[in-house]
Parts: C-alpha cells; structure tokens; sequence
C-alpha cells in the first residue's frame, strides 16, 4: 500500500511536470505508411503512391504554433523524403525533406518528423521529393488553422473542402525518370486528375466509360472553405465551377484582398482558398473543371480533369458542355493581369494578431540582389539538363546542412553568381550565400517558353512585380511596395519576369526551385544558406537526435538507428495521457 502510494505521488508528479512542458502548445500526431498500390485513376491499372492505402493521402489539419509529429515507415523500393510545401520550419529546416537538408529515408525504414507550425495559418500541401515520385503521388493537403483568439477576416464556413488537381500520365514514375534520363521530352499527359479520380463523363467520345470521378456534396444556400493545390507536373490549369464565383480569400498562407474570379490560373505548386456559396437552383449537379492552359486545346481536350458539384436537393446529373474556359488560349496578358490583381489583405490579422500589412516590406533596404534566368534544356556533359543562371544544380551526396553540421570540406560551393552566367553551362553544387536578416531581392527571368514556377522553402516573399521581356533596373519604378501577396510560389511567363523581396529571417538551408516537376528533376534549383554568426538555438533548433546519416557520413550510420530519445520527445502528449492513466488506476487501489 505505501509503495502504491509513493508511485502514485511520483506519476503524478511526472504528470504535472510534462503538463507544464507542452500545455502551451499542443501536439498532433499522424503516422504515414507510404506504399505502392495499384488504381486506375483513367481506366488503366497503374502502380501509385499511397499513403495508408489511400489515394490521395491524408489531409494533415493542424493549428497555429501546434507541433506535428508525422512517423513516416518507406515501404517503397526506394528511398523517400517527405516535403511539406509551404510549411516553414521556422529554425527546423532540418524536418525540410529535401536533399539539400536531409539524408533520405532507405526503404523499410520509418523516420518521425517534428517540427512546429510557428506563426503560420493558410493552405498547403505535402508530396515525396525525391526520384520524380509526385508523378505517381504520395501528396495530400496540409492545413494551418488560425488560433480561436485571432478571428479570419470572413465568416466560419459551413464546410473545409481540399482539392488536389494535377496533370497525370498512365506511365509510372520509374518510366517518366527514365524517359527523362534518356534525354527524351515527357510528352503531353494522359489526363488530369481531381482528388485522384478521372473525368466524369460530360463527353463520350472524349472520356472512357466506367471512369470512378470526384463527387463533392454541399447543401444548399451554404459557404464552403475550398482549398485548391496544383499538385501536377508541369501543366497549368485553370479551374472553374459551373454557375458559381470563386471568392478568392487566401494563398499560401497570406489573406488576400476578397475578390470573385468565374475562374483562376492555378499554375504547378499552387495553392489558393476560395469562399464557394452554394446559391444555385440545383436543377442539376454542376461541373467542377481543371483544364490545360496555353497549349494546342484541339489535342488537350481529352486531358480535361472534371469532377461534380452535387446540392443535396439536386434534380439530376450535370449536362451539357463545360464552363467555357478564358478566351486566350496563346496570349498570357490575361493571365498575368488575373495574378497582378490578386493583394494582400493589409488588414487582415494573419497567425499574429498584428495586420499582415504592418509588416511595411516596401520601406525595407534592400541588402542583396540576384538575376535569375532559366532557359530551354541543355546538353552538358553530353546529359540533357535545365540550369539556373546557367548552373544546373548537383545533389550531393552528403546534404548542405548536414556537412555544415560537422564542418565537412567541398560538398558545395557558395559562389552562385548574382547574374547569370556568360559562358558555358555547368554542373555545380552552386549554393547562395543569404545574409541572415538581410532583404533579398530576387529577379526570376523565364526565357524559356513555358511558363515556370518557382517556389522557395523556409519563407513566404513577396511578390512585388511582373511584365514581359527583360527585367532592368527601371523596372522597379512599376513594383507593387503596398500590398504584394506574400506567398510561397510564384509563376513566371515565359518571355518574362517576376520580381520578388525576401526577408531573410529565418536561419537554415532553403531550396530554390521550379515546381516543373520535369525541369526541377533535371537541375533548374540551388539553394540559399542563411546561417547566424552568433550559432545560437534561438535561431535555430539543434540537430535531431534522430537524424539519418549519408555520403561522406554515411559509416556513422548504425542499421534501423531511428533514435528513441526523439520518439518519446515526439509523443510526449500519449506519454502524458499513459502516464495521467496509469497514475489514477494506482490511486484507485490504493
């Protein structure tokens, strides 16, 4: 009896002592089984990426400041990174999951990320990084929720719906890799896909029978949050409900200035939240479409993703053609002036109760600027490659962060030049040296002829400016210094540029990227390395006691060496719920 009692002192103790390391900031927990199924999303059977069996994954629905602890098991046949796009690992660019940040996971291995969602909010998505896996899936929707106290600057919706729409082939990503390998174009896609479903039949010369589509449910006379991610590989693609306005309310984790679109440009790796209010008759469902855009539409119709809008009074099946698309098929001017008008919504209170224009970034000195230019692919090294300012990226084998861990000699070079380059193109680990707490100003030049976006890890910038033909200095005088959207993504017209500020806050080694899939693949990327002098933990976590070892470090690696210390930091919540249980079956028999 009395050692009970000394235990049920000591538990409760423990109890009170993980209560007051966590309370402030909760934990979510999601375990990832990532796997090979098989599914025919356009009628053909096909190998794709799963997570939990399923198809798309998971949406991952977290909160301001919230940790989330993701336990990833690999059970593919090769190895795999998991990247959360957008999210901004405030001092926690080591939970990255790109090569430049971390070892990859090797195959029947499971690695647990954690990392906190510090002051963010807004909408994201998740997508293995490595070896062309998103081409066969494995990406799902991430949300940031604000906290209670901090109000969103629109009504609660009734509903919280996440859209995944993308460009997909019939060909598994081992295929596409090595078509990509061999020096050879992907070709146009083979459809596009809404949530993982094919086209539902609107056309039936153009769509095969027995196609499984994504039916979306609404009652009428409501408001839905629909959070839209272009998670294809290079296609951009204009999405649009039949009979409704889009309400345009956030991208990327910036509020914007609430607009109505009949439809919007979602171009690779974007993300937008649109307020739908569901104020039709419902004499029958209604189309939801993601069509190609700036291609040859004769031979891309057949690629059309549509899915349905059903009320729950409706009358019947939706009929008819589709929504007509923008009338530009060839000129991007539409385009572009649809993505000028989209704003930050300056007084609309973000992950802080401050209003996201108090952030004045126009008054900011600008410390560092870089010109870069993408162009058509090159041959160098008798390989086809993209480049970066005339630099196509090399991977090492031992990633940036790590040999900056242990102070390891010639894995990268931090020479990328602030203009590009006047010679011949290179294969160089090439890395920009950010000054920590610097203002960046990135000029991004497309003078390829597809549209590129490019996305930028650790930091949501700002997107200042855009036109056609070559940036200069005189073309600041047209720069938005007001309410620019502060976003993660951006895209750039071919035969254009796009002008964007970044404040580089946030210490780490960040990837600078195109989201082509295709062109990424093939070394259109560098990175940027923001380090603090000083080396303090303020600014940056230390290294996780789990973390993988590979290249020049890989013999410090021990088999299966996932760390227990960071498992049970990780789970400190369930540790505290065991612990609360155990403590009150003690005292029950006292």
């Amino acid at each position: 009896m009395a050692l009970n009692k000394f235990l049920s002192l000591f538990l409760i103790n423990i109890v009170l002592l993980l209560s007051s390391c966590f309370a402030e900031d909760p934990f979510v927990f999601y375990d990832f089984e990532v796997s090979y199924i098989t599914a025919s999303p356009l009628g053909v059977p096909q190998e794709v990426i799963a997570i939990n069996k399923k198809f798309p994954g998971p949406t991952i629905n977290s909160t301001t400041n919230n940790n989330v602890v993701v336990n990833v098991r690999n059970k593919l046949d090769e190895s795999l990174l998991m990247h959360w796009s957008g999210i901004q690992q405030r001092r926690s660019s080591w939970q990255d999951g790109l090569p430049g940040t971390n070892c990859p996971i090797p195959p029947k291995w499971n690695w647990t990320y954690q990392f906190q969602v510090k002051d963010q909010i807004g909408s994201f998505f998740y997508f293995p990084s490595l070896h062309f896996q998103r081409a066969a899936g494995g990406f799902g929707g991430f949300i940031i929720n604000n906290r209670d106290i901090i109000p969103i600057p629109f009504d609660a919706p009734d509903g919280d719906i996440t859209i995944l729409i993308g460009d997909w082939y019939t060909r598994n990503h081992t295929a596409l890799r090595k078509a990509l390998d061999a020096g050879k174009d992907l070709g146009m896609p083979d459809g596009v896909l809404i949530n993982g479903k094919g086209p539902y039949r609107y056309n039936d010369t153009l769509v095969p029978d027995s196609i499984v589509y994504e039916t979306i449910n609404v009652h009428p006379g409501k408001t839905y949050r629909l959070r839209v991610h272009n998670v294809g590989i290079s296609t951009t693609l204009n999405f649009r409900i039949q009979s409704h306005n889009l309400l345009i309310a956030e991208t990327e984790g910036s509020y914007t200035v609430q607009q109505n679109y009949t439809s919007l440009d979602i171009h690779v790796g974007q993300s937008y939240s649109f307020l739908l209010t569901t104020d039709q008759n419902a004499s029958s469902d209604y189309y939801i479409v993601a069509s190609a855009r700036f291609v040859n539409e004769s031979q891309w119709k057949r690629v059309t993703g549509v899915a349905i809008l059903r009320y729950s009074n409706s009358k019947g099946k939706a009929a008819g053609p589709l929504p007509d698309p923008p009338q530009d098929e060839f000129d991007k001017t539409f385009s572009m002036n649809q993505a000028r008008s989209i704003r930050w919504n300056v007084s609309a209170s973000g992950a802080r109760p401050n209003p996201q224009g108090s952030f004045r970034y126009g008054s900011i000195n600008v410390t560092d600027i870089f010109v870069l230019r993408n162009k058509p692919p090159v041959t160098i090294g008798g390989k086809r490659r993209t480049t970066l300012s005339g630099i196509s990226f090399a991977n090492p084998a031992t990633p940036i962060r790590l040999s900056d861990q242990f102070k390891l000699k010639g894995v990268y070079k931090l020479d990328f030049p602030k203009r590009p380059l006047t010679g011949p193109p290179k294969m160089e680990t090439s890395v920009i040296n950010g000054t920590y707490r610097g203002f960046m100003e990135v000029i991004l030049q497309n003078n390829d002829t597809k549209v590129q976006t490019y996305h930028l890890s650790g930091y949501a910038f700002f997107v200042v400016g855009m036109d056609y033909g070559e940036w200069s200095e005189n073309s600041r005088g047209t720069y938005n210094k007001w309410d620019g959207i502060a976003r993660s993504t951006t895209q750039v017209y071919p035969g254009a540029w796009t002008a964007i500020l970044i404040s580089l806050d946030n210490v780490g080694v960040w990837n600078l990227r195109t989201e082509n899939l295709d062109s990424w693949y093939l070394g259109q990327e560098t990175y940027i390395r923001v380090m603090n002098p000083e080396k303090t933990n303020k600014t940056e976590f230390p290294m996780p006691d789990n973390v993988l070892y590979c290249g020049a470090l890989s013999k410090m690696q021990k088999p299966q060496d996932i760390s227990f210390a960071t498992s049970i930091t990780g789970s400190r919540s369930k540790l505290f719920v065991t612990v609360l249980m155990l403590a009150s079956v003690l005292l029950l028999f006292r």
